[in-house]
């Protein structure tokens, strides 16, 4: 199972994860793809090196193999098997564009982490 680690508490990732799950309603049902909560499970991903602020700043996930997925590559994971969205994960997932996919998420993921600091949401 795919799990996906992310914040309830940062207003643009629940809303995002929300959407998204919404989507994705056939594969969560038959137990392909979960989405949790940080907050439920602070300490999950301790065995990775993962504190509560890493995946308050970054989408964090677990593959079916037990690896760490960090970042745009959870984007990406999550796009290629929500119908209708694989062209976002080829076009943005492809050697050419991920660097700068990587980069463009990272940069936006420290933005919002510092809004959501600078307006309490924790």
């Amino acid at each position: 199972m795919f799990i996906v680690w992310y914040d309830t508490r940062r207003p643009v990732c629940d809303a995002g994860i929300d959407w998204q799950r919404n989507k994705l309603l056939a594969a969560v049902r038959a137990g392909r793809i979960s989405f949790r909560d940080i907050n439920d499970e602070p300490a999950s991903l301790a065995a990775y090196g993962a504190s509560l602020d890493d995946v308050r700043r970054r989408l964090h996930a677990t593959d079916e193999s037990g690896r760490l997925v960090v970042g745009a590559d959870v984007m990406i994971a999550i796009w290629r098997v929500t119908s209708g969205e694989g062209w976002l994960a080829s076009l943005f997932g492809n050697p050419a564009t991920l660097p700068v996919t990587r980069f463009a998420y990272d940069r936006f993921a420290d933005v919002l982490f510092a809004w959501n600091k600078r307006k309490g949401h924790w």
